[in-house]
């Protein structure tokens, strides 16, 4: 790829200023997925590793922080089970089915070097987990409220395999929505008829839970920690759904007249456009505070619309968050509401009103908290060389601009399949390499032990496995390892892997292994110090 072709765009961008239109995520692939044939199989038990064996003499050892770290990098891609966009690929499969494309997916994201993945679990006031709060969605098995036979927990399933794989797995959440246009005929099972005192009818055929009621906000809340308390995961993720957009209703205002003159009635004094924006706010607020009294380690991340509002930087236009989504997304920011903000900029470079990078720098103006800012890119430009390397820039940039926590998410998982060239154009570039994700010091800055590790040399191999005094506390590993005299190399292992074989002679080359270190990586992304071993 030329690289003059990407710092050409890099710098043309960050002196342009643009605009955008009401791009939505939700729309549908054109053509339905090939999803790979992948035989599912249980992961091996980890066997306790014996002590390690007592080092020759000749192994100088030391304790430092690693010379040449490995990369640091959110890499996530969105996984769409509304109207089964990414996953299961239609509904009513078997058990079988819908988990070898679960693992066909996750299999993909792990050989391409990404390490999160946003999987919707919740697309409209349902579920695709076990829940006495809402219904089996209807994307799952093709009836709302029917589980899947044989029965599994579709979620306990991602995050295992996610985990297996050394990915983080973050539940993506719609807050409000409660039956979405493709979601079939609302059935008994469904909340909008369990609930129907919360819910608003809209005229594209889809229904909208109240957010300025308070049974709306605490069931929603409860949906939320009831996933935080009982699951493994690693983030919750909401995305730019709050108050529907416009065009869900026609145009017409949402209809929440009752509800707001009930309020001035009790003595509210706020512009109806102020009395929803705080109704909103209330909630990220509540989210926020709720997950970190229960699990202060568990991320969670929003996804606004890309553009705070029209004129925000200057040269910007198009829909207005703010006064259409009643999101106030800038407070949240400004706030600390979040651990990640991931807006969605969807659109190129070059394009003046709506600027990837003039409003990536926007974003970062505002992120007073220093909290990650990893945005939401759109990969599905087609696969021909030029959207290659519209993609790659985009991601080179983001590093460019935000060095401190680099990091993006794709929109979806789907173009990455749909395109081979560009899901090969990114791991031959920007993804060459795996990364692990940034740490969060807000959340944890404890720094684990360093691994106990053992080398011996057999035949033509350097056999490494180590030990850890909490192993049960560690994420990640990473070995590193270098020859002769040439530059520090490294492998990221999950959690579950504890040894690993090293050539002892570089391939095409004559040099001979000379170092190796074993680092343990905890859920928060703090990685210890190491052990350097000196291999003669």
């Amino acid at each position: 790829m030329p690289i003059f072709l990407v710092i050409l765009a890099f710098i043309t961008a960050c002196s342009s200023q643009k605009t955008v239109t009401n791009q939505k995520k939700e729309s549908l692939p054109e053509a339905p997925l090939e999803m790979p044939k992948v035989v599912v199989e249980e992961a091996s038990p980890v066997s306790p590793l014996p002590p390690p064996a007592p080092e020759p003499e000749d192994i100088k050892e030391y304790i430092t922080r690693p010379k040449s770290p490995a990369m640091r990098e959110f890499r996530a891609a969105w996984i769409a089970t509304v109207a089964n966009i990414n996953w299961p690929s239609k509904a009513g499969l078997s058990t079988a089915e819908q988990q070898r494309e679960a693992i066909a997916l996750l299999d993909f994201l792990h050989q391409h070097n990404y390490n999160a993945v946003i999987f919707q679990v919740r697309p409209q006031a349902d579920a695709l987990y076990l829940s006495i709060l809402e219904p089996w969605s209807i994307y799952l098995t093709g009836e709302q409220g029917k589980a899947p036979e044989p029965f599994y927990d579709p979620l306990q399933f991602w995050i295992h395999a996610a985990h297996e794989r050394g990915m983080e797995l973050h539940v993506w959440l719609n807050p409000y929505r409660a039956h979405h246009s493709t979601g079939g005929k609302v059935t008994g099972a469904s909340l909008v008829s369990q609930k129907p005192h919360l819910m608003t009818g809209l005229k594209n055929g889809m229904w909208w839970m109240n957010p300025s009621l308070q049974e709306t906000q605490d069931h929603t809340a409860a949906v939320v920690m009831d996933i935080v308390k009982r699951y493994d995961i690693d983030g919750v993720h909401f995305d730019d759904y709050f108050y529907p957009y416009a065009s869900y209703n026609k145009g017409e205002d949402f209809p929440d007249t009752a509800s707001y003159n009930d309020y001035l009635a009790k003595g509210g004094t706020l512009a109806r456009g102020d009395w929803r924006r705080a109704n909103v706010n209330l909630f990220v607020e509540r989210i926020y505070k709720e997950i970190k009294a229960e699990k202060p380690q568990v991320k969670f991340g929003i996804s606004p619309f890309g553009i705070y509002r029209p004129g925000y930087p200057a040269s910007i236009k198009g829909m207005d968050q703010f006064s259409e989504l009643y999101a106030d997304a800038r407070l949240w920011l400004n706030k600390g509401w979040i651990d990640y903000y991931s807006p969605q900029l969807y659109w190129k470079i070059g394009q003046t009103a709506q600027s990837f990078p003039v409003l990536l720098g926007w974003w970062e103006n505002e992120n007073t908290h220093n909290r990650h800012l990893w945005p939401g890119i759109n990969i599905d430009f087609g696969g021909d060389e030029p959207n290659v390397i519209e993609t790659v820039s985009q991601i080179m940039i983001t590093r460019g601009m935000l060095p401190e926590s680099k990091g993006s998410i794709h929109w979806s998982i789907g173009p990455l399949l749909k395109y081979p060239n560009v899901s090969k154009g990114i791991l031959e570039t920007a993804y060459k390499k795996p990364a692990l994700v940034p740490s969060s010091p807000w959340l944890d800055a404890e720094v684990p032990k360093v691994p106990v590790v053992n080398s011996q040399l057999v035949v033509n191999k350097l056999n490494v496995s180590w030990n850890h005094d909490n192993a049960q506390d560690i994420f990640r590993w990473v070995v590193y390892y270098k020859y002769d005299n040439g530059p520090w190399e490294y492998k990221v292992l999950s959690k579950n892997e504890r040894a690993v074989e090293l050539p002892k002679v570089q391939e095409g080359r004559s040099a001979t292994i000379s170092h190796i270190a074993v680092t343990a990586v905890n859920r928060s992304g703090n990685e210890s110090d190491l052990k350097e071993i000196q291999i003669r």
